[in-house]
């Protein structure tokens, strides 16, 4: 199927390598949270609020099956909790952007919109709590992952050529 899945903890940039990439490679980006707020036309903290994240959870699984019955030859950015989908690897090449928790916070306070950037992400509002959900899942990332891109101080262009350059192995 020649799907790209990109995994890794929130704010990691699997959105900004996916756009990035799709360009360098002429595949299609496709963003697992845009699809799920288009599909209920909710932003993720509405949907969070609304249903909790339970529902959300179940929303991934229902987006899964359909990306794997239905996508192909697309880098598919994901959310942070996405990689518990159980056919996460029948959608495609799975691939960890591995980034450490405070080069995340760091990336992120320097953005231009950082604010909108933790709003978007409800589960970064206790920066404490975060960090405990961020040392659970590094571990069970890179158990899913088919390969690892190391991404501290890394420029988005540069997390990208580096998938680029395992095409051959993909």
């Amino acid at each position: 199927m020649n799907n790209i899945v990109l995994i890794g903890f929130m704010g990691a940039g699997k959105g900004s390598v996916a756009r990035v990439l799709a360009q360098m490679s002429g595949k299609f980006a496709l963003d697992c949270d845009d699809l799920i707020q288009s599909h209920l036309n909710k932003k993720i903290p509405q949907i969070f609020a609304e249903f909790g994240e339970s529902k959300f959870r179940q929303i991934e699984k229902e987006l899964a099956v359909f990306l794997q019955n239905n996508v192909k030859n697309a880098i598919i950015s994901t959310g942070g909790g996405f990689y518990m989908v159980d056919n996460l690897n029948s959608i495609g090449t799975v691939i960890y952007l591995k980034r450490s928790f405070d080069d995340i916070i760091n990336q992120i306070n320097s953005s231009p919109n950082a604010q909108k950037k933790f709003a978007k992400r409800p589960l970064l509002s206790d920066l404490n709590k975060a960090k405990e959900l961020f040392e659970k899942r590094k571990d069970e990332y890179a158990k899913k992952a088919d390969f690892i891109i190391d991404c501290d101080n890394q420029s988005i262009e540069q997390i990208a050529q580096k998938i680029l350059n395992l095409k051959d192995q993909i």
